[in-house]
């Protein structure tokens, strides 16, 4: 006879099917009184085309139970990757969920968030025992859909989608396992990605009699001045450039800098200085827009969420650029 087998650890239970990566949704309905009620879920899924129905789980021991159990309707959302606060806000218990938030209006009167990715308005239409979950069914009535990137969830932790990418340099079967150098190595990538953009930039750049370190200095200054030689010198030192008094100055006589007196005196643009890189900037925004179009907004969010996650995680300890403005004492 076969051994029964050993019961499972809840906690690693959980880990393992946290590796199965899902969206995240808000369902929303109204209770009996017509107090709004709402959720966070990621048990989602299709059931059926024709007729269109689809899916969610409950646990048993929800205080929204009886609400989404009487009702005859319900939404569901899928949150776009710009909704992670909201989804952290009605995973919370709390009184009133919906305060302050704007609603879309539809017939059934259950509330409908806006700005998601994707939207059902839905029917009951069957409940089923799911252990300790009670899972919902029901039919599509309505729903509507945009381009913004979905907000996922796997590990434990929110994520981005992004399609697999082809390979960029690599022949077409061509066997680099194990290759000291290849078009994996994240320095290669990070080194083409940077040179193919500032290509797109650099007829401006050249227009304006622009080096790469003037750039990087005008850019500086057009998000926060005045500023120090020292601190100018401590922004840019990521990028390898040792910045001296005398090139600074060089600036200033082209007519590109001027020097702001007082108790702390800095440098700040001109306006021979500001019009450049604001050229420059604005070549910079195309090539980006450009970029966004071929890749689609979901690679493009992906993308800025690891680039900064990179930044993150190999930071030496500069500066920060962008603040928040100090507030009156």
């Amino acid at each position: 006879m076969d051994q029964l087998a050993p019961p499972f650890d809840p906690k690693d239970f959980r880990r393992a099917l946290g590796m199965f990566a899902t969206g995240v949704t808000i369902v929303t309905t109204n209770a009996a009184d017509g107090t709004p009620v709402g959720i966070t879920a990621n048990s989602f899924n299709s059931v059926s085309l024709d007729p269109p129905m689809v899916l969610w789980s409950l646990a048993n021991n929800s205080r929204s139970l009886p609400a989404f159990s009487g009702s005859e309707f319900w939404n569901v959302h899928v949150l776009s990757n710009e909704q992670e606060a909201l989804s952290n806000r009605f995973a919370r218990p709390s009184e009133d969920k919906f305060a302050g938030l704007a609603l879309d209006t539809q017939a059934s009167g259950a509330p409908l968030l806006p700005g998601c990715s994707a939207r059902f308005q839905c029917k009951n239409a069957f409940k089923y025992d799911g252990g300790d979950h009670t899972i919902f069914v029901g039919e599509v009535v309505q729903y509507d859909s945009c381009t913004l990137p979905p907000l996922l969830y796997v590990t434990g932790s929110y994520a981005l989608a992004a399609r697999k990418a082809a390979p960029v340099s690599t022949e077409p079967l061509a066997n680099l396992e194990g290759a000291s150098y290849s078009e994996n190595l994240l320095g290669y990538l990070f080194g083409r990605a940077h040179f193919q953009f500032i290509h797109g930039i650099r007829g401006t750049l050249q227009q304006r009699e622009l080096s790469d370190t003037d750039f990087f200095v005008l850019s500086l200054l057009s998000v926060r001045q005045p500023l120090a030689a020292e601190e100018i010198a401590a922004h840019i030192a990521y990028t390898g450039v040792d910045l001296s008094a005398g090139a600074l100055q060089s600036l200033v006589q082209r007519g590109l800098l001027m020097e702001e007196p007082g108790a702390q005196p800095g440098l700040r643009l001109s306006p021979s200085g500001s019009d450049a890189i604001l050229h420059v900037l604005a070549a910079a925004k195309a090539v980006e827009a450009d970029l966004v179009g071929r890749l689609g907004e979901l690679e493009s969010a992906a993308l800025r969420n690891l680039l900064k996650q990179a930044i993150l995680a190999t930071d030496p300890g500069l500066p920060k650029l962008w603040q928040a403005p100090a507030t009156a004492a």
